[in-house]
Formats: C-alpha cells, sequence, structure tokens
C-alpha cells in the first residue's frame, strides 16, 4: 500500500481571481472550472489527479487571518532571474509580505491576491533558504 501526493488545495473567498493569479503565475492552465472548485494542472491535458492546484470557494467571512502554515517555495526558471520573476509575479497581483524574515534571507516572502503567503527563492535550491 502506498500514497502520493494528489494536490494541493486553496480555500478563496474568491476562487476565480485566485485561480487566475497561481494558473499566471506559474504557467499553469485550468483543467477544471467548476462552482465547487477551480483546478489547475502543469501541462494542458494533464489529469488533475496526477498533481495539481485546486481553489475551492469559502464563505465571505472565511478571510485568511493568521500566517500559513504550510506555503509554495517558487524559483525562477533557466533565463529568469529572481527580480525579474518578482516585478512579474507583483504585476499579477503578488504583494510583499514581512513575516519575520532577515533582511538578507535568500528569497522573499509574497502573499497572493487573498493573502496566501508563498516564497520566491533567490537561488535554485529549496535547501538554500
Amino acid at each position: 500500500m502506498g500514497i502520493r501526493f494528489s494536490a494541493l488545495s486553496i480555500d478563496a473567498v474568491d476562487p476565480r481571481a485566485v485561480a487566475g493569479f497561481w494558473s499566471s503565475a506559474l504557467g499553469w492552465p485550468v483543467a477544471v472550472d467548476t462552482e465547487e472548485g477551480i483546478g489547475l494542472v502543469p501541462e494542458e491535458g494533464a489529469p488533475l489527479s496526477d498533481f495539481g492546484i485546486v481553489v475551492l470557494p469559502v464563505p465571505p467571512g472565511e478571510r485568511k487571518q493568521v500566517k500559513n502554515r504550510l506555503h509554495l517555495d517558487l524559483r525562477p526558471s533557466a533565463g529568469s532571474t529572481a527580480e525579474e520573476e518578482l516585478q512579474r509575479l507583483v504585476g499579477l497581483g503578488a504583494t510583499l509580505v514581512q513575516v519575520g524574515q532577515p533582511d538578507d534571507a535568500p528569497w522573499t516572502v509574497l502573499a497572493d491576491p487573498e493573502g496566501n503567503e508563498f516564497c520566491l527563492l533567490h537561488r535554485g535550491d529549496p535547501a538554500d533558504t
């Protein structure tokens, strides 16, 4: 027996805005779009069950209030710098966030349109953080 990771779920008051942000940020197409949730996959035609991000609706009163206990670490692809990606992500609607990281941290903390934190790594390996 065994299990495998299937999807990362993100709760959102405005699932379309959050799914749109992550789809643009990662370049992942929408595979599923229903009232129950929006599913993103790494490449066109990939099944959501092979790993994806699912954005699920929550009532307006359930806005995020505290720091995430789980977050994504992103790194620039070959041919792109952390600064270029930082500017692109901010242009898509991300905001810079201070969660207590040191000024010289090798990552930048950002938040998606509903305040879910994620990190942009300045170097290639998450172990560098």
